[in-house]
C-alpha cells in the first residue's frame, strides 16, 4: 500500500506529516521558502515576515555566522598575500614604504596591504646607444656610436636608491664618452686608439655608475664607429687610405729587409768559411810538402843515386801522362813497333781540358829528332841525354 493512500496506520510521510489518522498533505513549497527567509532575517537582525508583531524568531545563531564571515575573509588575505617569483628575477618587499627583505626566486608570502612587492628582472642583457659628434683634442670634431651593455646587479639599489637609473646611465655615458674622445687626436679616435679609447670608456662609465649607486654593472661597452663629419669625410678618407698606402710601404721594405739581409749575411759567413777552410788546406798542404821534404833529404843523404832515379821517374811520369809524343828508347831493338794510337787518344780525350805550358816544353824536349848524335857514329838513346842535361844535384 503507498504511503499516501487513506486508510490504516502509516508511518510519517516525508513532508513532515504525523503517523496518527486523519488527513495528511505534503507541506506547500512557498510556506517553505517563507519560513527560509524569515530566519535568514533574523539572523541579520531583520524583521520576520510572518505574523509575529515583527518579533525575532527563536533559534537564530548570529555569532557563529560571523565566526564563517572571519575565517572567510583570514583565509582570503592569507591567498591574497602569496605571489611567485620567476628564476630571472629578484624581489624586494617594502614594510610600509620601508626596504624590509630581499626575495629569491620561488613562491613566496607577503602580508597585503601592510606590505608591497616591486619585481626587476636581473638576468636580462639590456643595451643602450649613443651616437653624438664630438670635439677631440686638436679641435676636429668626429662622429662616434657607442654601444652599452648592462644589466641589473643590485636590485635594492636600482629600485630604491635613485629615481631614475637609466636616465642616469645615458649621461654619465656621454659625459664618460666625451671625457675620454676630448683628451684624444682625431687620428687616435678614427684608427689608431679605438681599442684604448673603448676601454677607457667603461673604466669611467662604471665608475660613474658605483659612484651614483645605481645598481647596475656594465657588461660591455661597443665603439661601433668613428667617422669624419660629412662635410670633410671625403678628405679624411684620402689621408687615411695615404695613410695605410705608407704602413703597406714600410710593411714591405721591412719585408725585403728581412729577407735580403739574412741572405747576405749567410753568404758572406760561406764565403768566410770556404776562405778558413782553403786557409787550412793550404797551410797543411805546405807544412805536408815541407815535413816530406825534409824525409826525402834524409833518404837522399842514405841513397843518393836511388832517390835521384825515383825521382826523376816520377817527374817523367806526370809530365809525359799529359803530353800527346811518343818517346822510344830502344837501344838494339826493331826500328819496327806498333804503337796503340787509338787507345792512346781515347786516354787522352778521357782526361780533356788543355795542356799546361810546362808539360808542353818537356814533352818538346824529349822529341826524338832532338836527340844529340853520338861520336862513335850511333843513336845515343834520347832519354839518357835527357836524364844527364836534367840533373840536379840534391844536397
Amino acid at each position: 500500500m503507498a504511503w499516501n493512500e487513506p486508510g490504516g496506520n502509516k508511518p510519517r510521510d516525508p513532508w513532515g506529516g504525523g503517523g496518527g489518522g486523519g488527513d495528511q498533505r505534503p507541506p506547500d513549497l512557498d510556506e517553505a521558502l517563507k519560513n527560509l527567509k524569515d530566519r535568514i532575517n533574523s539572523l541579520f537582525g531583520g524583521k520576520s515576515g510572518g505574523g509575529g508583531g515583527g518579533k525575532k524568531p527563536s533559534g537564530g545563531f548570529p555569532g557563529g555566522l560571523l565566526a564563517v564571515v572571519l575565517i572567510i575573509l583570514v583565509v582570503g588575505y592569507v591567498l591574497m598575500g602569496f605571489y611567485v617569483v620567476d628564476q630571472s628575477q629578484r624581489a624586494v618587499v617594502l614594510r610600509f614604504g620601508e626596504f624590509n627583505r630581499m626575495v629569491d626566486p620561488g613562491l613566496n608570502w607577503r602580508a597585503p596591504i601592510i606590505e608591497q612587492t616591486m619585481k626587476v628582472d636581473v638576468g636580462q642583457n639590456r643595451s643602450y646607444e649613443l651616437s653624438e659628434e664630438m670635439l677631440t683634442e686638436d679641435t676636429n670634431i668626429v662622429a662616434v656610436t657607442l654601444e652599452v651593455q648592462y644589466k641589473v646587479l643590485d636590485p635594492q639599489a636600482y629600485l630604491l636608491r635613485v629615481a631614475a637609473p637609466e636616465a642616469i646611465l645615458e649621461h654619465a655615458t656621454s659625459s664618460a664618452l666625451r671625457h675620454v674622445v676630448g683628451s684624444s687626436t682625431m687620428d687616435g679616435v678614427l684608427k689608431d686608439r679605438r681599442e684604448d679609447i673603448r676601454l677607457e670608456v667603461r673604466e669611467r662609465l662604471q665608475d660613474y655608475l658605483d659612484r651614483y649607486n645605481t645598481g647596475l654593472v656594465i657588461n660591455q661597452v661597443v665603439l661601433d664607429k668613428t667617422a669624419a663629419p660629412e662635410a670633410v669625410r671625403d678628405a679624411f678618407d684620402d689621408v687615411a687610405k695615404a695613410k695605410e698606402d705608407e704602413d703597406r710601404f714600410k710593411k714591405e721594405a721591412e719585408a725585403y729587409y728581412n729577407s735580403v739581409i739574412p741572405q747576405a749575411r749567410g753568404q758572406g759567413a760561406r764565403i768566410e768559411a770556404e776562405a778558413d777552410a782553403y786557409k787550412a788546406r793550404v797551410v797543411a798542404e805546405a807544412l805536408g810538402d815541407a815535413a816530406r821534404f825534409n824525409d826525402m833529404v834524409t833518404e837522399y843523404r842514405k841513397a843518393p843515386e836511388v832517390t835521384r832515379q825515383r825521382l826523376y821517374l816520377q817527374t817523367m811520369t806526370e809530365v809525359l801522362s799529359n803530353s800527346s809524343k811518343v818517346l822510344a828508347d830502344i837501344p838494339n831493338g826493331d826500328s819496327l813497333m806498333y804503337l796503340p794510337l787509338d787507345q792512346m787518344l781515347k786516354g787522352r780525350a778521357a782526361k780533356g781540358g788543355n795542356k799546361s805550358s810546362d808539360a808542353s816544353k818537356a814533352g818538346n824536349s824529349l822529341d826524338p829528332s832532338s836527340a844529340g848524335a853520338d861520336d862513335g857514329g850511333g843513336s845515343r838513346p834520347a832519354s839518357r841525354s835527357l836524364y844527364q842535361s836534367n840533373r840536379t844535384e840534391i844536397r
